[in-house]
């Protein structure tokens, strides 16, 4: 997908944005609040699972407080300098949003901590007993960070984060009215059984539910010349492996995995990874959050166990 397509279908505005309810109305009225006092918005983290939407809210605020936004990621910034430039360049009232805040250095978190209390910089020039202690002032800025894994957030961070929200899973009928407007966007004719079909295998996740969207467009385009029907999107789902639960073929090699070399548990987290040859991150983020909660795996103290669920799901008899 081109940039330019991304740009297009994310949602600009609230009244593109789908679900979080909560989350949404305690956003507005903090940037009301914010507005009407002529103060940039309290700082905020975003936390949950990959593709709910967190860097789209962030654009979102940007627009509605009416300022620029800068973008960068936890790994980007390595030293208290790289922050530097970054906070220095913030007009008044900008927004700094910071992916993966959770994997900040130790460094760059501390030098964080004065910017977001007193909007200012401590910078060391020099080295030794040379070395000189430079204050920088800074313009008053908002910081949204986000997370997938808001455990891993040291607490003396976390405490300087005003408005602290966790986005949820969306629910289907939510998810189909974020496929309808992205279909409107991309000039997709598309059903709303069709969207349905999509929102229900989209493990109620934005971002997957326009990544399958996607496809569906390019599939029928290809195999049924673009024409849309509820049987020619179930025909591109499921030449996609995209079950009717939303599981995809490595969610499935997964489950299978624990279920036939392991007696279907418990088994750790590192072994799991080992079996579908995935890194213990992509697990614990991509896969094992929506397959907890859509009951396929259940957590023990000793590991993770496959549920009766995704026996019958996947055909096989619980010996």
């Amino acid at each position: 997908m081109n940039p330019a397509e991304h740009s297009t279908i994310r949602p600009q505005t609230w009244a593109d944005f789908a679900g979080q309810p909560q989350v949404v109305k305690s956003i507005k009225i903090a940037i009301q609040a914010a507005k009407s006092r002529n103060e940039p918005m309290e700082h905020t983290l975003l936390y949950g699972p990959p593709g709910l939407g967190k860097t789209t809210l962030a654009h979102i605020i940007a627009t509605e407080m009416g300022k620029g936004i800068k973008i960068t990621s936890g790994p980007a910034l390595t030293r208290a300098g790289d922050l530097a430039s970054i906070l220095t360049a913030l007009e008044p009232g900008d927004i700094l949003f910071i992916d993966e805040i959770h994997r900040l250095n130790k460094t760059v978190e501390e030098a964080l901590y004065p910017a977001m209390e007193d909007f200012a910089i401590d910078l060391i020039l020099g080295k030794g007993p040379a070395a000189k202690n430079l204050r920088l002032d800074l313009n008053p800025f908002t910081l949204i960070g986000a997370t997938t894994q808001a455990g891993r957030i040291s607490s003396p961070l976390r405490d300087r984060f005003g408005i602290i929200h966790r986005l949820r899973f969306y629910l289907p009928e939510e998810l189909q009215g974020i496929i309808q407007n992205a279909a409107q966007k991309l000039k997709f004719s598309l059903d709303q059984e069709s969207s349905l079909e999509i929102a229900k295998r989209s493990r109620g996740t934005a971002r997957i539910a326009l990544k399958l969207l996607r496809r569906v467009r390019d599939f029928t385009l290809v195999e049924h010349n673009s024409t849309v029907s509820p049987q020619a999107t179930r025909q591109s789902l499921e030449f996609y492996q995209v079950d009717e639960e939303g599981l995809d073929e490595t969610d499935r090699k997964l489950l299978r995995s624990i279920i036939e070399q392991h007696n279907g548990g418990p088994v750790g987290l590192e072994t799991i990874a080992a079996l579908i040859s995935e890194s213990v991150d992509t697990v614990s983020d991509l896969y094992e959050p929506f397959l907890l909660q859509s009951g396929f795996l259940a957590k023990t103290a000793r590991g993770r166990i496959a549920t009766l669920k995704a026996y019958n799901h996947l055909k096989v008899m619980k010996s």
